[in-house]
């Protein structure tokens, strides 16, 4: 039975034809019609052994799950006797990677609410249309990102209250929670009960909202961090992806207290420079972030070693194997590569350590099916390039969005890359399906364009793209970051077409090469190819 009064969110979902088929082939994704994924991941912590482990660090403050647990209910009981709000309400999350972000959306969860986090770079523009859709009445906010919050709110006065955090205001937060006596009852919700509605990052345009579930969430730690990750509870986890995309919120948060490890959230933001020494200093063993913040970190990793890092998750965007290579020449460390996205939650293709096979993704994670078939649905032979269709125990559920019937097709969920795969089960990354470059009837992957001029001493960063042509449709286009002291001209342009010539098939080396100061990236890292497109 659902425990969520406002229905919502439950009356925006898709259509029973619209939805994928959920697969819980595996004996641990048997999981109960009733439950809280906070009371499971936090407050059984005790039963597993954890409750005295840490389980959040920061450089003033480390929580073991025992505290965190009554800081959570603490917060939960702010948000049900305070301020009202009952299952099924929206409540917006506005905050950097920290304690007190962390702690707010598990209250949140466990309350039986629905979480809406949001970037910490977005402005009062884009929180309103988030305002709009998701219709919270009340957001939690880090005190210094008040302004574009209250903004927002006076365009979308559905938005009644907006809380502090990170402050020591009288009505802040933390100064309302520390009234509490920190004893709170995990809201009974459904395993199918919404847990969040995960705005996406923006990399194809206008972000839409998928709804994940208690049973979702819960399903997933069974998947990737059980079969590939394999995290144990000494483990200290940090990494750059925001708690809002739920990257970051797997990686940051859930997959850790899942396994009872623990999770640093530093005080300042990351540089290359700054991310290797903290793992030094805090003795990080798991490391998340995006590509090109591995091929910018590895100089200083290098340089300055590190001993106690074990494991390098890379996602988010598809991983160069020249950066790949690049980061175990300086750590002698294999990098975990991943697809995943925030429709199905997280990673569901991957490999760890023996099993990485150079130029791949992975193979589909355990507890899930995935193939790459033509535009009809159909499989096509091994080898050959097509669209990339998955199967799992999570799957897309769009909130109130027309977009849905696009990535769910006969019950398999679309991300929208285009793959190949071997005969041995191995997938390997192309491009977004709407990113391949078709020029004089060739086939062009964006991706293995880039890896090519990431292998030329003078590349900092690309990104390659099509460009319309009315002699071959399109030729192949990219925008080239160069490395401090290099400079842009003709001479380095023909270099660099010629040096893609001789790593990979000459038809495919870029006809157009701009060199730029900057490419631009979502929040999370990702390159946004269509604002690219846009400047062809």
């Amino acid at each position: 039975m659902s425990a969520q009064i406002d229905r919502f969110v439950h009356d925006g979902l898709p259509p029973a034809d619209q939805l994928p088929v959920f697969r819980y082939d595996l004996p641990e994704l048997q999981l109960p019609d009733q439950l809280n994924l906070v009371e499971e991941l936090l407050d059984k912590a005790g039963a597993k052994g954890f409750a005295d482990r840490p389980m959040l660090r920061s450089p003033t403050r480390t929580l073991s799950y025992a505290q965190a647990a009554v800081e959570v209910n603490r917060i939960a009981q702010v948000l049900t006797e305070d301020l009202g709000l009952v299952p099924g309400n929206r409540v917006l999350l506005r905050g950097g990677n920290s304690i007190p972000m962390a702690l707010a959306w598990l209250a949140v969860v466990k309350a039986g609410l629905i979480a809406v986090a949001t970037m910490p770079l977005l402005r009062a523009r884009e929180l309103g249309d988030i305002l709009d859709k998701a219709k919270p009445t009340v957001a939690l906010c880090e005190a210094r990102l008040l302004d574009d919050m209250q903004v927002a709110q006076k365009a979308n006065p559905v938005l009644k209250t907006i809380v502090a955090f990170k402050s020591d205001a009288p009505d802040a937060l933390e100064a309302l929670a520390a009234k509490k006596r920190g004893v709170f009852t995990a809201c009974p919700t459904a395993a199918d009960d919404i847990a969040l509605l995960a705005f996406t990052s923006g990399t194809t345009g206008k972000p839409k909202a998928p709804a994940t579930t208690h049973r979702d969430v819960l399903a997933m730690c069974e998947t990737w961090p059980r079969h590939v990750l394999k995290a144990r509870p000494e483990d200290i986890v940090m990494g750059s992806p925001p708690l809002a995309f739920t990257f970051g919120l797997g990686g940051l948060l859930v997959y850790p207290m899942w396994a009872g490890s623990s999770v640093y959230y530093p005080d300042i933001p990351y540089t290359p420079e700054g991310m290797v020494k903290l793992i030094n200093e805090t003795g990080a063993t798991i490391v998340y972030t995006a590509p090109t913040f591995y091929r910018q970190m590895a100089p200083f990793a290098k340089q300055l070693g590190t001993p106690t890092l074990r494991i390098t998750v890379s996602a988010g965007e598809a991983l160069p194997d020249a950066t790949r290579q690049l980061w175990k020449d300086a750590t002698g460390i294999e990098m975990l590569d991943g697809i995943g996205g925030t429709e199905v939650f997280h990673i569901y293709i991957s490999a760890a350590g023996a099993d990485v096979r150079r130029g791949a993704v992975g193979k589909a994670v355990p507890g899930f099916t995935a193939k790459v078939v033509d535009d009809e649905g159909h499989e096509v032979p091994r080898g050959t390039v097509g669209k990339l269709a998955i199967q799992g125990p999570v799957g897309c559920r769009y909130f109130d969005d027309p977009r849905q019937a696009k990535y769910v097709k006969n019950g398999w969920n679309y991300p929208g890359d285009a793959f190949r795969q071997d005969e041995d089960g191995y997938f390997f990354y192309q491009a977004r399906d709407d990113d391949m470059i078709i020029t004089a009837g060739y086939n062009v992957g964006g991706p293995e364009v880039e890896d090519a001029l990431l292998q030329h001493p003078a590349v900092a960063e690309c990104g390659v793209v099509g460009k319309p042509d009315e002699d071959r449709g399109m030729i192949v286009k990219a925008f080239c970051v160069l490395k401090p002291g290099i400079t842009g001209d003709a001479a380095l342009c023909k270099a660099l077409q010629d040096h893609v010539k001789a790593a990979i098939a000459p038809y495919k080396y870029p006809r157009e090469i701009e060199f730029v100061d900057v490419l631009p990236r979502t929040e999370t890292g990702k390159l946004q190819r269509f604002k690219l497109r846009q400047n062809t």
